[in-house]
């Protein structure tokens, strides 16, 4: 194969994450968002070492595993890509990418561990508790868009006001908001020229309590008054409360929502949600699950995990929290250990998981803003269990050494990335940890992603010393 050649082929299988694997005459290449069973053509943008990637021109013939998808965006927006498929189709093959991961590193443990296949989402549509939509246009010059980008485009967004992973309040607001603006005809932020006033619009809204959060995010380059603009979203008859409405300005040349001033234009900067019992209180940069039910269902496998651990004084125990967010999981185990305590790099995350805590009357719990790996040299007590659960490229080598260095006998990794996990499971294996059991969790229906859980024993390791973890580095 070569660089530029269109080729046509049967997709056999896909690869975490959306990497579909498509067989042709001419060989085997990389072509994303594909489905298996499809037959489709395909260009040749990149050979490497015999490896060929292409990117999908057409799909000639639809998978048999196909239905009708319920969106009529899917396949032109870049947020789905099993939407055309069947739930437990789905399932099956983010469970079997998972396997393949593990698999392919748990082969070296002497010991067998038990993979307990996939969880499902409790919620399949409508399930997302925050979306973050662009302003832009669906083609140059065209009409005022909010949305997403449209798939394998930077620029180009489409209006999701159909998109079946949020709910109806979501359409409602993303719609009016639209229209409004449409009808002043103000102007968007350009991603080129970075020219422009309407850069965003960010929408939370929590599965329990039903509280919604709305944040307008534009440039400071035009000024107008958003009076009528609040007005108009109040007037909005929604199965939720709007409990604030924000207008954050951000004249960042990134393509990012960040806020370099947030005005106040309705209510408050924050809404409450509950999750396992326990209250949150959010703000609109908060990191949080985007799932509720999703999260529920991860948490109570994390604390299942850690509960199976030592039931005998188990109350005395110190449980590490490492890459704590806004210290969700910490207060999720805050019932089934003496003391936990949660390191964090955001300032912002670690001060809301304070109050959090306090808002729960939680006690023993403490939390510490720092990079993990700086961090947890100052710590005076040592755990007993450790839990990790870092952002989706995994753990730092230098902050996964002395996290080894702790030789705690168990931890769980939380994982949102399994090509991530499965590299730093190695470091563990070698090191004589060993994965005792493993469960994907299905946190993003329709998508790519997915979610693993994994409990280490190292009680029969053979303890090593720094030498040896750093002649393997």
């Amino acid at each position: 194969m070569k660089k530029g050649q269109i080729i046509e082929g049967i997709v056999c299988k896909i690869d975490f994450p959306n990497k579909g694997i498509v067989n042709c005459e001419e060989g085997t290449c990389v072509v994303k968002n594909t489905i298996p069973g499809q037959r489709i053509s395909c260009r040749i943008n990149k050979v490497r070492k015999g490896k060929a990637e292409g990117r999908l021109l057409q799909i000639l013939e639809k998978s048999p595993l196909e239905t009708e998808s319920s969106c009529r965006h899917f396949g032109i927006c870049g947020g789905c890509t099993y939407l055309s498929l069947p739930y437990e189709e789905q399932l099956r093959i983010k469970e079997e990418q998972v396997r393949k991961l593990l698999d392919s590193v748990l082969c070296k443990q002497k010991s067998e561990y038990k993979f307990e296949g996939i969880k499902k989402s409790p919620q399949i549509y409508g399930y997302r508790n925050k979306m973050e939509f662009s302003f832009g246009d669906e083609e140059k010059d065209g009409p005022l868009a909010l949305g997403m980008h449209k798939r394998g485009s930077f620029y180009d967004i489409v209006t999701v006001s159909e998109c079946k992973i949020m709910d109806e309040d979501y359409r409602k607001i993303l719609t009016c908001t639209k229209d409004y603006f449409a009808e002043r005809k103000i102007s968007f932020h350009h991603r080129m020229s970075h020219e422009g006033y309407l850069r965003h619009l960010l929408v939370r809204k929590a599965a329990k309590t039903g509280e919604i959060l709305i944040a307008l995010i534009t440039t400071t380059q035009e000024e107008y008054d958003l009076t009528p603009f609040k007005e108009r979203l109040l007037s909005l008859e929604l199965d939720g409360k709007i409990v604030g409405i924000l207008h954050t300005k951000n004249d960042s040349v990134a393509d990012v929502v960040k806020s370099d001033e947030t005005v106040v234009l309705y209510g408050q900067e924050y809404f409450y949600e509950e999750l396992l019992g326990l209250k949150f209180k959010i703000s609109q940069f908060s990191f949080f699950q985007t799932n509720t039910f999703g999260a529920e269902v991860l948490y109570e496998t994390v604390r299942e995990y850690i509960g199976s651990l030592s039931e005998e004084g188990k109350k005395d125990k110190v449980v590490f929290d490492l890459y704590s967010g806004t210290g969700t999981i910490a207060q999720m185990m805050a019932s089934v250990a003496g003391k936990v305590i949660g390191v964090e790099i955001v300032e912002e995350a670690v001060e809301a998981a304070k109050k959090n805590a306090n808002l729960n009357s939680l006690h023993n719990c403490e939390f510490i803003a720092g990079d993990v790996l700086k961090v947890i040299d100052e710590i005076e007590e040592k755990p007993d269990f450790i839990i990790l659960d870092p952002p989706r490229d995994g753990v730092h080598p230098k902050a996964l050494k002395k996290i080894i260095d702790y030789k705690v006998d168990r931890l769980v990794y939380i994982s949102c990335k399994p090509t991530s996990l499965v590299r730093d499971l190695e470091v563990f294996l070698e090191n004589g940890y060993e994965v005792e059991r493993a469960v994907a969790v299905d946190q993003f229906p329709w998508t790519a992603n997915v979610e693993t859980v994994v409990l280490l024993n190292g009680k029969a390791r053979e303890i090593k010393g720094c030498g040896d973890f750093d002649e393997m580095m």
